[in-house]
């Protein structure tokens, strides 16, 4: 998240990327550690020093292991920074939820009624000081659910989420998981009932809502490809849901609504879009909605810095206008 993040910064018309910090990495040029940036930027990675940084800048992205932000996001509020978190630090608004998911005592839960969770089409951020970057898998999700939850289109107790992700979404360490020759040439799921992101997108879509939500690991490198299931609560019509769609999402540039085609990751590669389309199976009565995503882009970095831009007033997809890589 972090490199992808410093990749769209450092091309943004509105934004100077002023330091960049690494435990791993510290004295040593950016470029040196990731090639692709050579002649792009000479910045040197910085020791971590969040409350004497925060202070020469206007905003401090945080793309750190989960419990790391807690302790660290204050710091950089207090210097007089606004803080976009990455990580699953500030996206709960209950502590004791986030302590039942993530098995750590919260630090800092203080801050969690000021954190404001950053899904750009769904939340008004202009003036929040500090904003909370959505997992992956709960964009995808969300964006695909919140149409039919507001417009009561559902029976909530029946909504089925079953998404795929590129290795990406793990993280840089290795895993056996992730080792390639476990990974290729194979299709599996994982943490099936007890994924993270569960309590996110049930606190996203309302009061009382539960999900059943199952994860699989495929075999390419970025991508989320996100099926909703969910029993119509009447006899439904494509056309009049996906016009339900449109309305929802009318003026938000980077939710596309299909028609013609279904939803494909290499569709959105390398972009901050997120594809959607609805069918309606007639014979079992339920809506299904397919949602695809980039999960470093619009599922992380792409996000944060749209975020940012609505924080600060800016046009949404300024520095965002990124093409589909393709083929």
């Amino acid at each position: 998240m972090g490199i992808v993040l410093c990749g769209i910064l450092l091309r943004h018309p509105g934004v100077e990327l002023s330091w960049v910090t690494s435990e791993s990495f510290k004295g040593k040029k950016l470029s040196d550690v990731y090639p692709h940036l050579k002649g792009i930027t000479d910045l040197i990675c910085k020791e971590e020093d969040v409350p004497a940084l925060a202070k020469t800048v206007d905003a401090v992205f945080m793309a750190l292991p989960n419990g790391m932000s807690m302790e660290l996001a204050p710091k950089a509020l207090k210097a007089g920074a606004s803080v976009i978190d990455l990580s699953a630090d500030l996206r709960l608004k209950d502590a004791k939820v986030f302590e039942q998911w993530y098995k750590m005592p919260h630090k800092s839960p203080e801050i969690l009624k000021d954190s404001v969770y950053g899904i750009s089409e769904l939340s008004d951020l202009k003036g929040a000081k500090v904003v909370a970057n959505p997992g992956c898998y709960a964009t995808a999700s969300i964006l695909a659910l919140k149409p039919l939850i507001d417009n009561g289109l559902i029976d909530p107790e029946t909504i089925v989420v079953d998404a795929k992700s590129g290795v990406s979404g793990a993280g840089k360490t290795l895993t056996d998981e992730t080792h390639f020759p476990n990974c290729n040439e194979g299709v599996s799921a994982y943490k099936v009932a007890t994924h993270r992101h569960t309590p996110e997108i049930e606190q996203a879509l309302g009061a009382d809502i539960k999900i059943t939500f199952t994860p699989h690991l495929i075999p390419m490198t970025r991508g989320i490809l996100a099926t909703v299931y969910a029993k119509s609560r009447k006899a439904a019509d494509e056309e009049k849901l996906t016009k339900v769609f449109r309305d929802f999402y009318k003026g938000k540039k980077f939710v596309r609504i299909l028609e013609d085609r279904l939803p494909s990751t290499k569709y959105v590669y390398g972009t901050n879009y997120c594809d959607i389309a609805i069918k309606y199976d007639a014979r079992t009565g339920r809506i299904i909605v397919i949602s695809a995503i980039d999960n470093l882009m619009k599922g992380g970095s792409g996000q944060a810095v749209q975020n940012m831009n609505s924080m600060f007033g800016l046009s949404e997809g300024t520095g965002l206008d990124l093409v589909p890589v393709y083929p």
